[in-house]
């Protein structure tokens, strides 16, 4: 079936759950073969867990075979997870994690090539077309968001604006002049642009821009409303990770925009339990997994995502989908025995209409005890006088929908750090050791 996304859909995008399992087993049976070769870590793996390639003669005997985690891929720091020869890689790129050794991966000609397929498609699933302005605010260099995105976007035939991020004034200057369709870049960024765009009056109806395609963090519904409401677009859920490939590897569909839909024929999506590993059925909260079916150069076979969603029946496309990432195992913090997570705590902030939607979440440590201390903004033309009710206000719903005490810090316009990329959402200052 072709791959490339020169308008309208692939054939593989409309095939019957048939076509595309036989098409996945195929791909599976040769991923895990080829990353049993030629990656001496998969290999040991596999020896130790009484595992062969030979054991796939189904979907369901991918679960006997051990996970990949991003310790696997420190441990062989830089290329050796890599399953072609060097001199046949054509390009690296670097995990943003902010703890430990950061993760390499790499790309032969053909994974580029399938790379700016699946993007393409993202871009078409989301309502971009051929011939459209597509303005990247992802960064470009090691981290995968700006030059994936860039590559999907000449693909499908879109003139192409490598902004790249920060610089926010001369973004809302290109937006005024070049007027795009289309905006590529982390929520959180785009808040700054927006409130950029309404200082100039050219938010909402005023701006070019139809669609954004939104990932690299976390994003929830009340942030969802809140980009769409001020920039009157369709906000849309991009989905990636550099160890997949990047972002591409799933896309919402601007039919129906009921979370992102994997593409399955290149990438083998399974939940979990994250507390025992069992395989979990569709429907099912836990952690993404993922299987690559077509990466050369560098093959993942089941990596733990650490994102916790869960996968639901396809709609728009025969592929399935999963639902909104409602945290990760690697952000969660526990708080006298109560899990929060970021994002829990950002929906609340947002159904406030007093809260801006910037925020900072403090972690502090008062004897044996940790305690959470939320730093947010009040909105511009709200009175300093409303602050003790709006702050009691969060700090009774935190209680109230999670469980957990908290400290709430009214700050002025602008004072929360503006992020140009991922923002950071959590700042830990308790003791280590």
């Amino acid at each position: 079936m072709n791959s490339k996304q020169e308008g309208g859909l692939h054939p593989i995008e409309t095939a019957s759950r048939d076509e595309l399992t036989a098409l996945q087993l195929q791909r599976l049976k040769w991923s895990v073969k080829h990353a049993y070769d030629n990656v001496a870590r998969y290999r040991e793996k596999f020896d130790e867990a009484g595992v062969h390639p030979a054991d796939i003669q189904d979907l369901s005997d991918l679960a006997k075979f051990p996970f990949t985690t991003k310790q696997d891929l420190r441990e062989n720091y830089p290329f050796a997870m890599f399953a072609v020869p060097e001199e046949d890689v054509v390009r690296v790129h670097v995990s943003s994690g902010t703890t430990g050794k950061p993760t390499v991966v790499g790309y032969s000609k053909n994974d580029i090539d399938m790379w700016s397929d699946v993007m393409a498609r993202s871009i078409y699933a989301s309502g971009g077309r051929p011939g459209d302005k597509v303005h990247i605010s992802y960064g470009y260099g090691l981290f995968t968001g700006g030059l994936g995105a860039h590559y999907g976007a000449e693909r499908l035939g879109c003139m192409v604006i490598p902004m790249s991020g920060g610089q926010t004034e001369r973004q809302i200057q290109l937006i005024a002049d070049f007027r795009p369709d289309v905006i590529m870049v982390t929520p959180t960024y785009c808040l700054n642009i927006i409130d950029g765009l309404e200082r100039q009056g050219m938010a909402g109806d005023g701006c070019s821009l139809r669609i954004g395609l939104f990932g690299a963090e976390p994003w929830g519904t009340e942030m969802r409303r809140e980009i769409e409401e001020r920039m009157c677009i369709d906000a849309m859920d991009l989905y990636g990770l550099s160890e997949i490939i990047g972002p591409g590897v799933a896309s919402e569909c601007i039919e129906t925009k009921d979370g992102p839909t994997v593409w399955e024929d290149h990438f083998y999506p399974e939940i979990i339990n994250p507390d025992t590993g069992e395989m979990l059925k569709d429907g099912e909260h836990g952690e993404l997994v993922f299987t690559s079916l077509t990466k050369e150069a560098f093959p993942v076979i089941r990596y733990r995502t650490c994102d916790l969603s869960r996968l639901l029946p396809g709609t728009a496309r025969t592929m399935r989908r999963f639902d909104k990432i409602t945290g990760r195992t690697d952000d969660m913090m526990i708080i006298r025995g109560v899990n929060i997570f970021p994002s829990q705590i950002e929906e609340l902030i947002l159904k406030q209409e007093d809260l801006a939607p910037h925020y900072q979440l403090e972690l502090s440590r008062s004897g044996n005890l940790d305690a959470l201390a939320v730093n947010v903004e009040i909105k511009p033309g709200v009175s300093t006088q409303a602050s003790d009710r709006v702050a009691a206000e969060l700090q009774h719903n935190i209680k109230a929908f999670i469980g957990v005490s908290t400290k709430i810090n009214i700050l002025g316009e602008g004072e929360i750090p503006r992020s140009q990329g991922k923002a950071q959402r959590v700042v830990d200052n308790r003791p280590k050791g």
